[in-house]
């Protein structure tokens, strides 16, 4: 869990985050790795690393997959291009030595937490200072860069001529996506305490769901950047703050006509894209992205009990709860597996039908900590230290 005091704790480790938030002397079990039949050998396609990783930081940096390149960030501003075939390095470019007579020295640092996102021939990334930048992706030079109104904990969105960013101050910037002119903002309402993170947007249609930090989605026109409508995934209930913790703090998942979101502390709903009707919501807690295939959901809670859910009417087709408390990542769907990895660097496969771990690959013993990425029948990993692997079956 990544609890966050905003009254005590304005950065600093994740793993100090709980200590320093805890409400109860409750012990938490973390499950031993588990003997299981292994029915699958996965092999790494190649691997290499970038900067000095992340460390034991909150993070959500995580590999970009496009236009033939792989991208890469660490927390301290070394972003890599790698081919995506060979893993052949193709740039690096330093965020010390990019900004070092303006932007970084202004903002202490680079301090990348919240992800990439390549889009229009631009890679854009965003860190804790609330710097967001956009590189060229064919030499990493900087085409543009702007402040946002907080820290950049998520991903930023490509929207057709804008670029949005959620900071974490509740408030959603849209900057144009050639020249970085910052366009409007939309501010949400945030609770006293809230976890560490923001919701990355989604778009669709013209609009921009995203989630809030007090347990809604909202849909957020992007032309002007007035809410459309926001609809409860959760409404905080309690006598303190930390029982009325209700963020959403996932990716909105948009299939055909509906939203998916989950929160904190809350519920897994289904929302109507266009009118906002919570068609169905059943209890969950989870601050991970959901991963979907065919008509099933898939959800990693906040204990790392693993679930699939229909998603027409929420009804719980699978549950596993081998790997209680291994900080487990945001699932990730891959063939007839979901794949999420652990606190001590494993990656494991669960069989989608089922639930049942079958197999897993040791990547990185400084632990993974991102969803990974599936993309051409290959999985992209990232783990704390800064590796980077290509992972796929035979």
């Amino acid at each position: 869990m990544k609890l966050w005091c905003k009254t005590l704790l304005a950065g600093g480790l994740a793993v100090a985050l709980l200590g320093g938030c805890a409400s109860n002397d409750e012990e938490i079990v973390v499950n031993e790795l588990p003997d299981i039949q292994q029915t699958i050998e996965p092999d790494v396609v190649w691997s290499d690393s970038v900067g000095d990783g992340v460390g034991d930081y909150f993070s959500r940096l995580r590999p970009e997959v496009r236009y033939g390149k792989v991208f890469v960030a660490s927390r301290d501003g070394v972003v890599t291009a790698f081919d995506e075939k060979t893993g052949d390095e193709i740039w690096s470019v330093d965020f010390e030595d990019l900004f070092d007579d303006s932007a970084l020295k202004q903002t202490l640092g680079a301090r990348l937490a919240g992800g990439l996102t390549a889009a229009q021939n631009k890679l854009f990334v965003g860190g804790e200072s609330g710097l967001l930048v956009a590189l060229n992706v064919e030499d990493g030079s900087v085409a543009w860069h702007a402040q946002a109104s907080g820290e950049l904990l998520s991903r930023p969105v490509a929207a057709e001529d804008i670029v949005a960013v959620n900071s974490g101050k509740g408030t959603l910037d849209a900057f144009n996506i050639d020249t970085g002119e910052k366009l409007w903002s939309y501010e949400s309402n945030m609770p006293s305490l809230t976890l560490r993170g923001t919701s990355t947007p989604a778009y669709a249609e013209g609009g921009l769901f995203v989630g809030t930090a007090d347990g809604k989605v909202v849909v957020v026109i992007k032309s002007n950047g007035q809410p459309a409508w926001e609809a409860p995934v959760y409404t905080p209930k309690g006598g303190n703050e930390f029982s009325r913790m209700a963020d959403v703090d996932m990716t909105p998942l948009l299939l055909g006509e509906n939203v998916y979101a989950v929160s904190y502390n809350g519920n897994l709903a289904s929302i109507e894209m266009r009118s906002g009707r919570v068609v169905w919501s059943r209890k969950y807690s989870s601050f991970h992205e959901l991963a979907s295939s065919g008509l099933d959901l898939f959800l990693v809670d906040d204990h790392s009990r693993v679930y699939a859910v229909d998603r027409r009417t929420g009804q719980e087709r699978w549950s596993n709860a081998e790997l209680l408390n291994r900080d487990l990542t945001s699932p990730a769907v891959y063939r007839n597996y979901i794949v999420a990895g652990d606190f001590e660097g494993y990656l494991h496969f669960f069989d989608r039908e089922t639930g049942k771990l079958v197999g897993r690959i040791s990547i990185d013993s400084d632990g993974l900590y991102s969803q990974p990425i599936v993309v051409d029948d290959k999985i992209y990993v990232q783990g704390r230290s800064g590796k980077i692997a290509v992972i796929t079956l035979p």
